[in-house]
Order: structure tokens, then sequence, then C-alpha cells
């Protein structure tokens, strides 16, 4: 068995690890495939399909220690949830972009439609974990499965997928989901009927002072929380899918069991050592330097 054909048969199995970042077992996609512009989080503008000048020929990031403080908060932000390893070693079959110029522009488009079809299998192996959601674990279980053997597509299959209908779809038992668990959280809580404000999907938080916030079983779906204090908010089996995070302060806020959080999501935010996180999730390096 070839090196390339092993690793892609770890991909195959329930193992969490193979929906995080794996740069090692990347050819630096995200570092090429995506375009960005110049703004606070990144110093220059770069067209998708272009390497980025800090990418260097064994595709590592020659300025990865020193992102932040160049400019490129982004890069330290965005997370492919796996896709970039998925893409070059399955997909791809361990061939690179520089070997084989030729499918370098199918390979940088097959990456974004693989970081969709990871992220849905990042919602919907979570969903499987949750108690309160038993009654339709079946269906996630099949969407799940229906997933997974999309993510086996050919480049060119993947290439003709409607990921926007799939994601939709998939969008309906994560939200059946969130009502089950969100349901059986406040039928457990003391009189949730008497806090003072309550908080809805998409709802425009953008600076917010939540700071000690009771926003436990929360419809946060897509909200705007840029730059909110959420400094001792407790946001356990608060539904956080799509919420925006982007220098939020989440310092000594509880999330041990919030719903659907991403890594993605903690990397723009700000916190500190007391900031519990749920177990599958990592503490960003900048949060130790942050001070509020």
């Amino acid at each position: 068995m070839s090196e390339n054909h092993e690793y892609a048969e770890t991909l195959n199995g329930r193992n969490p690890l193979r929906l995080q970042s794996d740069c090692e077992n990347c050819f630096g996609l995200c570092c090429v495939a995506l375009p960005y512009a110049a703004s606070s989080d990144f110093a220059i503008d770069k067209d998708a399909g272009q390497p980025c000048p800090n990418l260097q020929a064994d595709f590592r990031c020659g300025v990865h220690t020193n992102l932040r403080q160049l400019g490129f908060r982004g890069c330290t932000v965005y997370d492919c949830f796996g896709a970039g390893q998925k893409v070059s070693h399955g997909t791809f079959g361990g061939h690179d972009w520089r070997q084989v110029p030729g499918s370098a522009k199918q390979m940088f488009e097959v990456f974004p439609i693989m970081r969709q079809l990871h992220e849905l299998l990042w919602y919907l192996s979570e969903a499987l974990t949750l108690q309160p959601a038993r009654p339709i674990h079946g269906e996630l279980s099949t969407a799940l499965d229906d997933t997974e053997r999309l993510t086996h597509l050919s480049a060119g299959s993947l290439m003709e997928l409607d990921v926007a209908a799939h994601r939709s779809d998939v969008n309906v038992l994560l939200l059946r989901t969130s009502e089950l668990v969100r349901a059986e959280s406040l039928r457990k809580q003391k009189n949730p009927a008497g806090r003072k404000k309550t908080y809805g999907r998409g709802a425009d938080l953008i600076g917010a002072n939540l700071k000690g916030a009771d926003l436990r079983g929360a419809n946060l779906r897509g909200a705007c929380l840029i730059a909110a204090n959420l400094r001792g908010a407790d946001l356990r089996v608060a539904d956080l899918i799509g919420a925006d995070f982007r220098d939020a302060d989440l310092s000594g806020a509880n999330l041990t069991d919030s719903i659907f959080l991403t890594q993605a999501q903690l990397n723009a935010a700000k916190g500190d050592g007391d900031t519990k996180l749920p177990p599958s999730l990592t503490r960003p390096m900048h949060w130790s330097t942050f001070r509020a």
C-alpha cells in the first residue's frame, strides 16, 4: 500500500481528527486557492489561484509564527475542517499542483467545495453526540453517511455537485437538532422566562455589552457578535452555528456545552485561560497574549 493511499484510508473512518486542519499533509491549498483583500485581516491583496508570497516550496508558511504581527490575522482564524488534506491526498492522490500544473485550477476549485462538505461532517458528527436529539439520530446518521460519500467523489463530480442544495437539506436536520437540545436545556432551567432579554437567530449584537449574561439555550445562529463583551457569559447549550465572534471578548465565558461551535469562531475571538471550551476545540495561541 502506498503512503498516499494509506493516508487516504485513515480519512474514511470516523476519527474526528480527520475534520481538523493538518497543514503537514496539505499542499498549501488555503494559501493559494482562496482570495483576500488588504484589510485588518490581511496585509496585501491576493487573487484566487495566486500563491501567497509567504508560501514556501514545501507548502509551509514562511512566517507562520508571526502572522498576526505581520498583518495576516485572517490566516490564523481560517480553518478548513480537514478539507485540505482530503483534497491533497484523497481527491488528487498525493499529486500536488506544482508536480502536475494542469491539475491546479481544478484542485483550487474543488477545495472550497470539500471544505463545505467537511464543515457539514463536523456539525453532523456533533449532532449525533447530543442525546436530546436521539429521535432523529437515524436521519442524522444517514445524512452523515451521504455527506461522507460525497467527499469521495472525483474532482469532476465534486465540481458538478449542487453543494448549496445539500447544505440546505442538512440544515433542516441541524435546526431540528438545535430545537430538541435547547428545549431540553430550557426545561431544566429555573425560571428561564424570567430573563430580562432574549436573543434570536441573526441578532445584531455588534459591540453589545453581554458581560455575565445568561445565554443558556439561546438561539444565536448567525448572530453578529463582532466586538461584543461576553466576559463571564454563560453560553452553555446556545446554538452558535454561523455566529460572528470577530474580536468578541470571551474571557471567562462558559462554552463547554455550546452547540455547533467551531475552531474558526474561537480563533476570531479573544479569550483567556478562564474561558471554558468544549473538549473537541483548542485554546487559540493568541489568547495567551490578550489583555482586556
